[in-house]
C-alpha cells in the first residue's frame, strides 16, 4: 500500500541530521531501487532542512516497523515520532 510520510524533525536536531545524513540517504536509495520508496525529499522552512517526506509503498504494517526500526532519523532521534504522519494515498501511475 502506498502513503505519504510527513517526519518534522525534534527541536535542535539538524547538527544530529547532518551527521546521520549519508546514512539515510544511502537507505532510502536503496529502498528505492527494491521499489519501497517512491520519491523522497526533506521539508524546508527558511532555508533549512527541518523534516523529511516521502511516498512509500509497503505490503504491511511489518515492512512500515521494519523501516521505521532502521532508519538512521529515527535511530538518531532526528524525527519527531510524537507528530509523525503515516497516511494512505493512492499515486497515479506514471503510464
Amino acid at each position: 500500500m502506498q502513503y505519504l510520510v510527513i517526519a518534522y524533525d525534534n527541536e535542535g536536531a539538524l547538527e544530529k541530521r547532518l551527521e546521520v545524513r549519508d546514512a539515510h540517504i544511502e537507505g532510502t536509495k536503496k529502498l528505492m531501487a527494491e521499489g519501497k520508496v517512491i520519491k523522497a525529499g526533506a521539508l524546508i522552512e527558511e532555508d533549512q532542512m527541518v523534516g523529511s517526506t516521502l511516498y512509500v509503498d509497503f505490503e504491511n504494517d511489518d515492512e512500515i516497523n521494519e523501516w521505521l526500526s532502521n532508519e538512521p532519523y529515527v535511530q538518531n532521534n532526528v524525527w519527531n515520532m510524537e507528530e509523525f504522519q503515516i497516511v494512505p494515498v493512492k499515486l497515479l501511475p506514471k503510464d
